[in-house]
């Protein structure tokens, strides 16, 4: 991922719909099923309008809703990929990447109770790595 941006508030609450519902949604289920939301209903098509542009969602296809038929839209890219993007496009990674990588990862299991099936995982994610380096 090469592009850089932040969700507004808004937006983010929308994107985290879609990965947990993990399936396309419509307008109107992005609205029934944001029972919590801090936007209004009615700014659902300026906001899917602008994670448009961002490229943070994509129109996945389009289903019948009534007499007309409505786009529906899935995120462009796992909740995982854009907190990597948003931790490469900080100003800590781009001032030393490698350090920061590995303290980032440091920082993140030492925190975490981390079971032997996640750290064979991360090894064999370091194999893999280090295979395609030769």
């Amino acid at each position: 991922m090469n592009k850089s941006f932040a969700l507004t508030k808004n937006e983010q609450e929308i994107m985290d719909l879609l990965w947990k519902e993990n399936k396309p949604l419509s307008r109107s289920d992005i609205i029934n099923l944001s029972t919590e939301r801090s936007w209004k209903a009615s700014s659902i098509h300026i906001l899917l309008n602008q994670l448009l542009e961002k490229g943070a969602i994509c129109v996945n296809g389009f289903v019948k809703t009534g007499k007309n038929y409505g786009r529906t839209f899935s995120p462009a890219f796992t909740e995982e990929e854009y907190h990597v993007m948003q931790f490469q496009s900080s100003g800590c990674y781009q001032q030393s990447k490698a350090a920061s990588l590995v303290d980032f990862v440091s920082a993140f299991i030492q925190d975490e109770e981390i079971d032997r099936n996640t750290i064979d995982r991360l090894e064999a994610l370091l194999d893999e790595k280090r295979k395609g380096l030769k």
